[in-house]
């Protein structure tokens, strides 16, 4: 008989811990979705980008551009040194190689 009673306390034992960690999942998901619903509200009343993204995109910039693969993505911006002054010429297209 003790081995009946062990059996149905261990199921409810099972039971109990399985809904606590059910109900403690569903909880931090709750709380993320309300942070993230809060988090775009206020950026779209104050127009500005959640601090987050923001330091990412500081550090991407910043940081080595064979770490990030979308740092090539971006444009590069001109600087004074990559300006070069060329003279234009036309190319006779009957010079060219076949």
């Amino acid at each position: 008989m003790p081995t009946f009673i062990n059996r149905v306390l261990r199921f409810f034992l099972r039971l109990a811990l399985g809904l606590l960690a059910l109900l403690v999942t569903l909880g931090l998901l709750f709380a993320g979705l309300v942070f993230l619903v809060l988090a775009l509200l206020r950026g779209l009343v104050t127009g500005q980008k959640p601090a987050r993204p923001v330091m990412f995109a500081r550090f991407q910039r910043f940081s080595s551009q064979d770490i990030w693969p979308s740092a090539n993505m971006r444009k590069p911006q001109p600087r004074e040194t990559d300006i070069v002054d060329v003279e234009i010429r036309e190319i006779d297209d009957r010079k060219r190689l076949p």
